[in-house]
């Protein structure tokens, strides 16, 4: 049975342009891969990539021919980044592996899609479709795809040995892409088996896959499967699924969009910061999330922002707190309270540490009284002398 899509990218002039300059020089040239999943699914398309018979030389050549800017981005894999109109695409010549060792792979031309095919990882990310939208489905990805089942292409152990980060990419594609309580049997057992290639994989590499796991609508089964296969312990050391379920209830109960830093926080991993190579502010914002589950919520407002204490809330809300009705006015109200006095006020009378402690005296008695003291209370306690407000 033919099988098409009508996808908004088809219609794009700048693909069309990049297709025909291939084509119209006799060579292949499909786009692979997302584009064409998403397109089936009916979800949004990001970025479209194209593979092509053409070599990257040749492909350079033809690009520029036609006016297209044409830059080397990935030229030792064979991948040329074309420009048209500020969208890039990347156009990859048609692949087979030569030599791989768990993290990289050689690899030679070829001028055959279904050796495309075989060497990428899962069956639904192996379709292709031309310009006019016709699929091709060399390795069987149509009916994965249609049931929602992750399979790998070829056997599991082969295709993880070849690059151990497809272990992590297995868990990913099943949180967003996969049907609940399908996760293929024969995948889990080789991800259980050699999850401790993951060791030799560059944080970066794993830091990024995790955020994207973490960002899928409900990665709860693929994270559990991930603790259950030992996976999890490899990356994220201490981490505990037990109440990513019921955060995810609590975020879509109040339309809360999925935030992977949240998830992370609440799994509870001992140095995450290291484990995923989280970035300076990232490691900020997790830290004071962490911290901002101790404090009480006005207080997690008042010090870290709504953003923080909002996470907070929901993290507290997921393993059981109830907060009171009014706890997001609670957040407004305390995140955008600013202590009303400042160093100045109170000098000369104070200098050095004791300017210092006196500047905390007077924070910690304004958040205690809900915010509502004013500069000269707040004056007199800074400086010791709150037994002047007495009566």
């Amino acid at each position: 049975m033919t099988t098409r899509i009508d996808a908004p990218f088809l219609h794009d002039p700048a693909l069309g342009r990049v297709l025909s300059a291939l084509t119209g020089a006799g060579h292949q040239a499909l786009v692979v891969g997302g584009a064409v999943r998403n397109a089936l699914l009916g979800q949004p398309t990001s970025d479209v990539d194209i593979a092509t018979s053409a070599r990257p030389d040749e492909t350079r050549r033809l690009c520029e021919a036609a006016g297209l800017r044409a830059v080397p981005t990935g030229i030792e894999h064979g991948t040329i980044t074309v420009v048209v109109d500020g969208t890039g695409f990347e156009v990859t010549t048609f692949r087979r592996d030569v030599e791989t060792d768990g993290r990289r792979a050689i690899v030679a031309y070829s001028d055959r899609i279904d050796e495309d095919a075989h060497r990428r990882d899962f069956t639904m990310n192996a379709l292709y479709a031309d310009a006019s939208g016709l699929v091709l489905d060399p390795v069987g990805g149509l009916p994965d795809l249609a049931a929602r089942r992750l399979r790998f292409v070829g056997a599991p152990r082969e295709r993880i040995r070849e690059d151990f980060l497809r272990i992590l990419r297995f868990y990913r594609f099943h949180a967003w892409y996969g049907a609940k309580g399908a996760a293929d049997a024969e995948a889990l057992g080789a991800c259980a088996e050699l999850a401790g290639g993951l060791d030799g994989i560059s944080r970066e590499r794993i830091g990024a896959e995790t955020r994207k796991l973490l960002s899928a609508p409900d990665p709860t089964e693929a994270v559990t499967l991930m603790r259950d296969a030992g996976v999890l312990a490899h990356i994220l050391h201490g981490a505990d699924p037990g109440h990513l379920a019921a955060l995810v209830a609590v975020e879509q109960a109040i339309g809360a969009p999925a935030d992977w830093q949240r998830r992370l926080a609440l799994l509870g991993a001992t140095d995450p910061d290291c484990a995923l190579r989280l970035s300076r502010d990232e490691a900020r914002f997790h830290e004071r999330l962490t911290a901002s589950l101790a404090l009480p919520l006005p207080e997690a407002a008042y010090r870290f922002g709504a953003q923080i204490a909002r996470s907070a809330a929901l993290i507290s809300m997921a393993r059981g707190a109830t907060p009171r009705a009014e706890w997001e006015d609670d957040i407004a109200q305390a995140a955008s309270a600013r202590l009303p006095i400042a160093a100045g006020d109170l000098m000369p009378e104070l200098a050095g540490p004791e300017l210092g402690e006196a500047l905390r005296r007077a924070d910690a008695a304004f958040l205690a009284s809900g915010f509502k003291l004013d500069p000269e209370a707040l004056k007199l306690i800074a400086l010791g002398r709150s037994d002047v407000m007495k009566g």
